[in-house]
């Protein structure tokens, strides 16, 4: 069951919901870091389809390609430890690499990368070149501080996060790292809109139709328990000399019924004998 599951239920980006009328107050410090430039060492690989692929994979490694940036599409192969680590670590897909090919090196930035669907080890990653002046959409985490300095959540209010991430559209030499927003003046039934945020140089939501929310305090949930009421029983009062009804209880201090004498049963006839 666990392998069906996981063959026809392919992962879907989550969908965010309309957002609410409240508001409340947001902040991007000025001090926020950019996406750290990374190296990766890579090997042209000549062939290309299923079958040179899955040569890649037999031989440790991964295979990937890099397109974009008016270039013909480069394939190329990666170390499997390498780009497995650099997976889950985070950060994966907001991360600029310069990956070096044959001596020169080329600026990029991963895309899209495919994982087995029953081990969830990294199959084939998409690099897209990155040229001086460029911009490109990238999902930004966000991460919230001063949660023990909110009052809405001192109240026991508890924090319900719309967005993990949001898509900005940013220059491709200053991608944040995150989105920090401060929880230390929101309350309960206040919310964080894209609109309180102040977003670096460069950087604007790709989604201007609304004021998004990023997230709100929830009041708590107070549990009321009720008590069933407990039942009663009326007996209904039985005329003296009266039969009680069957299955009905004798009253306190009354006789016990006297069982009839049973019927006089007449002897089984002798077999042979046939009456006359």
């Amino acid at each position: 069951m666990a392998i069906a599951l996981a063959f026809f239920s392919p992962y879907k980006p989550p969908r965010w919901p309309n957002p609410t009328p409240l508001e409340a107050r947001a902040v991007f410090y000025k001090d926020t870091a950019m996406a750290e430039t990374k190296t990766l060492a890579a090997t042209v690989r000549s062939g290309v389809g299923k079958g040179a692929s899955r040569s890649v994979r037999r031989a440790g490694r991964i295979p990937a390609v890099i397109y974009g940036g008016g270039d013909p599409a480069q394939p190329i192969s990666l170390d499997y430890r390498e780009v497995n680590r650099l997976i889950y670590a985070g950060h994966f897909l907001t991360t600029i690499y310069e990956i070096e090919v044959g001596g020169a090196k080329q600026r990029v930035i991963p895309r899209d990368y495919q994982l087995d669907r029953i081990e969830d080890r990294p199959l084939h990653v998409d690099f897209l070149r990155l040229r001086p002046g460029s911009t490109l959409r990238v999902a930004v985490p966000v991460h919230f501080i001063n949660q023990d300095a909110s009052p809405g959540l001192k109240k026991g209010g508890a924090l319900n996060i719309v967005r993990h991430t949001i898509e900005l559209k940013v220059p491709a030499d200053a991608i944040p790292e995150a989105v920090i927003v401060d929880l230390s003046e929101l309350d309960i039934t206040e919310s964080v809109h894209i609109s309180k945020v102040t977003l670096p140089s460069g950087c604007q939501p790709t989604e201007t139709r609304h004021d998004f929310t990023i997230a709100t305090i929830a009041p708590p949930v107070a549990l009321v328990e009720t008590e069933a009421p407990a039942a009663t029983t009326t007996t209904a009062a039985t005329p003296e000399g009266a039969p009680a009804a069957p299955g009905a209880p004798a009253a306190p201090g009354a006789a016990a019924p006297v069982a009839a004498a049973p019927s006089p049963v007449a002897p089984p006839e002798p077999k042979g004998k046939s009456k006359k």
